[in-house]
């Protein structure tokens, strides 16, 4: 399916679309060297260009591109020092493309140009998909009926994702299913060391009991490695995922891993600017479903029930993502991160290590 808007051949969107606005001043680039590459090629591709840039992408900075032609969007790395193994736009297009026709609600991809003497850095340009992007999993505004609709079709398409044949797509070498959880574990480990700016107790801790607890490899799947709700893009009229965003760190893995990720918010306080959660609330009242009914509905629709290894995927997902939040917050002292709420994530990747070792003990 074509999920694409395209617009009349003389008109840019009546109305700024939600999220974009200016660059910043830290991310422009040459606009008129971009305009003149994809002219050339990225059939039907047409000049004026306009460009406005998302707000968030914590780690790739985003843009709509408005032309007469259609709207497109481009994900580029940031600019500056960079670990190598990270903000691997790269792959995003890979495993994005692997995905056409898979029943997965992705965008179209265009292209990928990784020439980096024509905006600074490697990029790639996908369709833009209208819709609505919810950031706190609590979704006001909405209805109860409405809030538990969106919350299963975020479900479904978890594991739908799940069920894609990764090698018959295309993927196979993408990741190394063997010994996954503890080469995360590894990875995220060295990850932290490298942008470390203080001590913090609980991250050791919890590292000590992850890998001494690592338990036997699962079935592999594609794991997209960042899916929540800020990640989702929703139908305009319809509480159903149109999009699912931001692959930057997938990769073939154990999908309990990327499920366990997406149920943190049910750990989180409501409220937080940065990461809102859904402790303390009434989900029954709101519409939202408990844990174990998300985590019920996952088993259904797969086949596979993760609530046996449910305590070290969900300690793993805390621990990997205050891992995450100390690189977002390290950048943010450099002056590379993307969102002016950078600098919040150096209190909450404490918090976020602190409730890990809060589940390692069973809190």
């Amino acid at each position: 399916m074509n999920m694409a808007e395209m617009k009349p051949a003389d008109a840019a969107p009546a109305t700024p679309r939600p999220g974009a606005r200016v660059v910043s001043a830290k991310h422009r680039f040459d606009e008129v060297a971009l305009a003149s590459y994809l002219e050339k090629a990225l059939p039907g591709f047409s000049m004026p260009m306009q460009v406005l840039q998302f707000e968030g992408g914590q780690s790739n900075p985003t843009f709509l591109l408005t032309t007469p032609a259609g709207e497109y969007v481009l994900r580029k790395k940031p600019p500056g020092k960079l670990l190598s193994s990270a903000h691997a736009i790269d792959r995003e297009y890979r495993v994005l493309s692997s995905l056409q026709g898979a029943g997965v609600p992705v965008p179209c991809t265009h292209l990928y140009c990784e020439d980096v003497s024509i905006i600074g850095t490697a990029f790639y340009v996908m369709e833009y998909v209208p819709g609505r992007i919810f950031t706190d999993p609590a979704l006001p505004g909405l209805s109860p009926e409405e809030r538990r609709a969106a919350h299963d079709s975020m479900n479904a398409a978890l594991a739908q994702l799940h069920q894609v044949d990764w090698r018959a797509a295309g993927l196979g070498g993408f990741g190394r299913p063997e010994c996954y959880a503890q080469r995360q574990i590894e990875r995220w480990s060295r990850q932290y060391q490298a942008t470390k700016t203080e001590s913090v107790v609980a991250m050791d801790r919890v590292q000590e009991w992850l890998l001494a607890n690592v338990p036997p490899d699962g079935p592999a799947a594609i794991a997209h490695g960042d899916y929540r709700i800020g990640n989702l893009l929703y139908d305009p009229d319809a509480s159903r995922v149109a999009a699912i965003l931001d692959w930057e760190l997938a990769t073939i893995g154990h999908p309990f891993a990327d499920l366990a990720f997406n149920c943190m918010s049910y750990y989180f306080p409501p409220g937080d600017p940065v990461a809102p959660g859904l402790t303390g609330l009434d989900l029954a009242a709101l519409g939202i479903p408990s844990e174990e009914e998300y985590l019920e509905a996952y088993a259904r629709r797969t086949g596979n029930d993760p609530r046996p290894h449910w305590r070290f995927f969900m300690a793993f997902s805390l621990y990997r993502t205050a891992a995450i939040q100390q690189g977002v917050y390290a950048r943010a002292l450099t002056g590379n991160a993307s969102s002016h709420l950078a600098e919040r994530f150096g209190t909450l990747y404490q918090m976020t290590a602190a409730t890990a070792w809060d589940v390692v003990r069973g809190r």
